[in-house]
């Protein structure tokens, strides 16, 4: 740690958090969460588990007059055997809503996954110290956004300045609930993963539930939806549905009903705008599930494959040409009792075309481009004068 700013430690607390909706206590420090722990609790999933303590779109956020700070944290980063090592988590600090920096932590464990047994070894390793130096003078909004792609136990905040939790600012609640697009999957920094990319484009203050691998329209993320204060809220359906081959038609629409009635009953008026899948060629018209490309991972590559057979939708197996179609459906039939339910097509986001111009690196996430690409798109489409999130008296 430098000795030459006169450090002030202030205690972590979720008043200084926004985009977590829980902190746990841990043997270091604090780990967000971006489940409450009864969800947590009735969930045995370890994809999900992982995920949900990755903190996507979760930001420190503070007034203060400091020109210096330090985080110390502990990261678990997650590498695949076979495929290139993943880079370094991001920290990027925002002043008065501007970029003014990113660093990446160092130390901390890494979590080693095979995907040819889904074996996992755990490597310890020790505690490190993030450090922005240079802010300008005087008061102003400072918010660090932790990695989106790393578990982040947090273990001390430093400053040569007073802070503060970070005044309300009148801004709308954006509660998304999605899959590892949501989450970000490879995007360039916590602020570049499409919806904090919407977010700010649209003026809003984000809670990002996007959760790789885990949009199953499970009942204890509906609840914890239910339970948050949200003054717009999106559902990002379908793609981890057909990842997992988890259900059938026959199940896949009551599902999406009881979803959106249990965010119904702590939400009754609030726009709520449900969202099929983008472009995804495997597919468009292939059922899951999906499969690492083992091949690949052995040339130092990793791409996804889909493991169906097109003949099975005549028995129920679902597509995401089949999910767009009955998520259309399903939202005209409950629009006609709920004004503020509102539909949006995946493919407006990033269609046939797109992928043409900006194909899938690993077949199912789209690069870093692409992340601003969608961002921008549901931006113009949600926000816009009339789309479903527009700020209207």
């Amino acid at each position: 740690m430098h000795t030459e700013h006169d450090w002030i430690t202030t205690p972590l607390t979720l008043e200084l958090l926004r985009g977590a909706l829980d902190l746990e206590r841990t043997e270091h420090g604090l780990l967000p969460h971006r489940l409450p722990a009864r969800a947590r609790a009735q969930n045995s999933d370890a994809q999900l588990a992982m995920a949900e303590a990755q903190p996507s779109g979760v930001r420190l956020a503070f007034r203060s007059a400091a020109t210096a700070v330090e985080l110390d944290t502990l990261r678990t980063k997650r590498d695949y055997v076979g495929a290139p090592p993943r880079p370094d988590g991001l920290y990027e600090l925002l002043v008065d809503g501007r970029p003014a920096g990113r660093a990446s932590a160092t130390g901390g464990n890494v979590l080693t996954v095979d995907m040819t047994t889904w074996k996992t070894e755990l490597t310890p390793g020790p505690i490190g110290t993030v450090r922005f130096t240079g802010l300008p003078a005087g008061e102003k909004d400072v918010e660090i956004w932790l990695p989106h792609n790393e578990t982040t136990e947090l273990v001390a905040l430093r400053t040569d300045a007073p802070v503060a939790p970070l005044p309300d600012r009148g801004r709308r609640v954006w509660l998304h609930h999605g899959s590892s697009i949501s989450q970000g999957s490879d995007a360039a920094g916590p602020t570049a993963i499409w919806p904090a990319v919407a977010a700010s484009l649209g003026g809003v203050e984000l809670i990002n539930l996007g959760m790789g691998g885990s949009m199953m329209l499970d009942p204890f993320t509906a609840r914890a939806m239910r339970d948050t204060p949200a003054d717009l809220i999106s559902v990002k359906i379908g793609i981890n549905i057909v990842n997992g081959d988890v259900m059938r038609l026959r199940a896949f629409g009551p599902a999406v009903h009881g979803f959106l009635d249990t965010i119904r009953d702590g939400h009754p008026d609030t726009p709520l705008l449900v969202v099929s899948p983008v472009h995804c060629a495997i597919h468009e018209d292939t059922p899951g599930p999906t499969a690492p490309d083992l091949g690949g991972i052995g040339e130092g590559r990793l791409r996804f494959a889909a493991m169906g057979d097109p003949a099975e939708k005549a028995t129920g197996k679902l597509t995401l040409r089949v999910i767009r179609e009955e998520l259309s459906r399903l939202v005209r039939l409950r629009a006609a009792d709920d004004p503020n339910l509102h539909y949006l097509d995946g493919l407006a986001l990033y269609g046939e075309s797109d992928a043409a111009e900006r194909p899938l690196p690993d077949n199912v996430h789209p690069d870093a481009a692409t992340h601003h690409h969608i961002g921008e798109r549901f931006a113009e489409l949600a926000f816009a004068p009339q789309g479903a999130f527009a700020d209207r008296p």
